[in-house]
């Protein structure tokens, strides 16, 4: 198994071979600043560490506890607590919720989503890294893959942990599942059409 460490240990939690459980907590989010001016950085990580500059990362998260404004399970590439990124699904209500991406350079957030049925219940992520850029991508069976982000990484350039993350940011708690955990060669494969400008 991938050797992975917590990055603020939940309080309820389990961790097999084949599967991760997380129990969230209320109140517990990562954000900073952007348009909500608060700054939330309380959230479990569940990382490992690597310095190899191509991978991607593959997880399948099952999330059919959740059931409140802003529940959320996911990928993550946490480095510290002003440079992350995170993709996931967030709840919203009965009829939708938001799968996307959050990006967070020098203590600045962004959020790019897309509405979804709130009937989806588990989604596969694959985060994948080209030196300090980054792709997130999606897929609802493991297989056929949707891009969901490119981004930088200010600080991505050298040593990086990632892996999972789950939290409720408002007065809420969920059981979040993680399988299908893997590391592997690089799927995001390099450009193949305009070539680098020169100088």
């Amino acid at each position: 198994m991938l050797k992975f460490t917590w990055t603020r240990e939940p309080k309820s939690y389990s961790v097999t071979e084949d599967k991760i459980t997380v129990m969230t907590l209320p109140h517990t989010d990562l954000w900073q600043r952007t348009y909500y001016h608060f700054r939330n950085d309380n959230a479990p990580v569940f990382q490992m560490e690597t310095e190899e500059k191509f991978f991607s990362f593959v997880v399948k998260t099952d999330f059919a506890d959740s059931h409140h404004r802003f529940d959320q399970c996911g990928v993550v590439m946490y480095l510290d607590s002003e440079n992350w990124l995170k993709g996931s699904i967030e709840y919203e209500n009965e009829e939708f919720q938001h799968l996307g991406s959050v990006v967070t350079n020098h203590g600045y957030s962004d959020w790019a989503t897309t509405e979804i049925p709130a009937s989806v219940k588990s989604m596969w992520y694959r985060l994948s890294r080209r030196e300090d850029d980054y792709c997130i991508e999606c897929s609802d069976d493991g297989n056929k893959w949707k891009q969901m982000r490119v981004c930088h990484m200010h600080e991505g350039a050298g040593k990086v942990r990632f892996g999972i993350y789950a939290c409720s940011p408002e007065d809420s708690s969920f059981t979040a599942e993680f399988t299908n955990i893997a590391l592997t060669e690089c799927a995001w494969k390099a450009h193949d059409g305009q070539k680098p400008d020169e100088g």
